[in-house]
């Protein structure tokens, strides 16, 4: 396959715009035949009926559009007790634009762990639709503890929260890093207190058994499935707690489920192995640009250079950011945040590059801008759901005393994200995270399913990297590896015709491309 021209594809801008904290494993191979002796439920266990889902017009801000549908779904808050406490689970789905070839549901999980399902088809629904063909219903959910589906808390209002976080950035002092980890283990204790017995039952294992409860709600008899970054978790703990039940299961953005269960530090190593080669490669291309395409080329240095100038810089002392909101200035833990969402999204390295390029030249305003806006978003509200999520998954091995050896590995992986995802996504699942699990699920991985599970991958993805993807290929029974020539994370970042041909055709058809096909993008990240 091969693409050409200019993509007509879907970009599903809601996720693009979404800074998504993706928490990723490592590649590994893996061994033996599909065994029920593992870690985690069996898949067979009986469960009640799921009923129905009473479908009914979506309120703000989604009432205007008349091909969304919302509705809600109880679930046990213990699938191990099943006539037990419920939770309910919010859901919507776009109807297909052409309902009178209509396959089925696909349903939609757009990553985090914690990112909302709702937000996501009620953005970017029409966008998936047409990854379907306009043949599916896109069915998505907030999964438990997150969005409307009893989402997970740790504070018991906004100002608590807001006081809690005034001022707080990824520490690079001895100082600041010993008061980050005391606020890690404040953390902690605040989401139980809040929380309680929630905070048990909100593993993979538990969405993915949700997830089946949804499927049989909309009358499939099979699951066809979109799972994007940690999504690609999710899918593959359902293909193999439930490989006879799956229609179609295309992953995005590969997660390794091996490191992503084993602890808290394999996760965060394979999270972020994969950053600093995306980064130079911006560097590269950013070269190869030129000053006509980038604003770092052509100041009498290399790119490389200059940019390492303003990393050596702000190592030393902040850089002034007097034209911030409110004025202020830029550290070298606010700088390595604002690396976080330009890796993902390569069609904003043309602005990264120029914000960057004001830093060298004194003025680092537009980056610390830049910092202050993923902070909030991901402190306040993605924290709380992916670490309760995660740190169930795959517990912290270490306590968080240990950071100075931990977050030395950590960087020792990524010198950009290593400390940064360490701190937010390590450090408070080895605070005494106050929830464990005898249901999470930690494998096997090696499921086989009657059709091929299609995987997709950028070849220079930040967050899941490419041989995450390759591991999946070889691990799982049945599996087809699309290679996406490109960029960020996950592979749509970029328009490609040739992968969008693809996706469809899977999706519809049951069609896989041929073992080792490379679709390329439709254009540069320095247009």
């Amino acid at each position: 396959m091969a693409s050409s021209g200019v993509s007509g594809g879907p970009r599903p801008r809601a996720i693009i715009r979404s800074v998504v904290v993706a928490v990723c494993g490592v590649a590994m191979t893996a061994v033996g035949a599909v065994s029920t002796a593992q870690a985690g439920p069996s898949p067979d266990r009986a469960a009640p009926e799921a009923a129905g889902i009473a479908w009914t017009s979506c309120e703000p801000p989604f009432a205007d559009d008349d091909q969304l549908q919302c509705g809600k779904l109880s679930v046990p808050l213990d699938w191990d007790r099943p006539n037990g406490e419920r939770i309910d689970l919010a859901v919507i789905r776009h109807l297909a634009s052409r309902p009178q070839e209509r396959i089925g549901s696909a349903f939609l999980n757009p990553g985090g762990p914690g990112q909302s399902g709702v937000t996501v088809v009620g953005e970017g629904g029409a966008d998936f639709d047409q990854w379907s063909g306009g043949r599916f219903d896109v069915v998505g959910w907030d999964p438990r503890g997150t969005g409307a589906s009893s989402p997970v808390t740790c504070f018991r209002s906004d100002a608590e929260r807001d006081q809690f976080w005034a001022g707080v950035s990824i520490p690079m002092t001895t100082a600041e890093s010993q008061a980050y980890q005391r606020k890690a283990v404040e953390l902690a204790r605040r989401c139980g207190e809040v929380h309680g017995d929630l905070l048990n039952h909100i593993s993979t294992a538990d969405t993915a058994r949700d997830l089946d409860a949804l499927r049989q709600a909309v009358g499939d008899r099979e699951l066809t499935y979109i799972g994007l970054s940690y999504g690609s978790m999710l899918g593959q703990t359902y293909a193999n707690l439930f490989p006879d039940r799956v229609r179609a299961m295309m992953l995005d953005g590969i997660v390794d489920p091996v490191a992503y269960t084993a602890s808290a530090e394999s996760r965060t190593v394979n999270g972020v192995a994969f950053t600093d080669e995306v980064f130079d490669q911006f560097l590269a291309l950013c070269q190869s640009a030129g000053p006509d395409r980038c604003a770092l080329a052509g100041h009498g240095e290399t790119v490389e250079q200059r940019v390492a100038r303003i990393f050596a810089t702000a190592r030393q002392a902040p850089i002034p950011a007097p034209h911030a909101d409110p004025p202020g200035e830029l550290s070298y833990g606010d700088l390595l945040t604002t690396t976080y969402a330009p890796l993902r999204q390569p069609d904003t390295w043309p602005q990264f590059a120029q914000d960057l390029n004001a830093a060298a030249d004194g003025d680092a305003s537009a980056l610390e801008t830049t910092a202050r806006q993923v902070q909030t978003p991901v402190i306040y509200g993605e924290i709380p759901k992916s670490v309760a999520i995660s740190c169930l998954d795959g517990p912290a091995s270490q306590p968080s005393t240990a950071w100075p050896q931990v977050i030395d590995t950590f960087t020792d992986s990524s010198r950009l994200w290593g400390p940064v995802l360490g701190w937010w996504l390590w450090a408070p699942c080895a605070s005494n995270w106050p929830a464990s699990s005898n249901d999470r699920y930690t494998g096997p991985w090696n499921a086989s399913t009657e059709t091929p599970i299609l995987l997709i991958n950028n070849r220079y993805d930040p967050a899941t990297g490419y041989g995450n993807a390759q591991a999946a290929e070889q691990r799982l029974g049945n599996a087809v590896l699309l290679t996406v020539n490109g960029w960020g994370h996950p592979s749509y970042q970029l328009p490609s015709t040739c992968t969008d041909q693809a996706r469809q055709r899977y999706l519809v058809d049951l069609v896989t491309p041929p073992k080792g096909t490379v679709c390329e993008p439709d254009r540069l990240p320095f247009p």
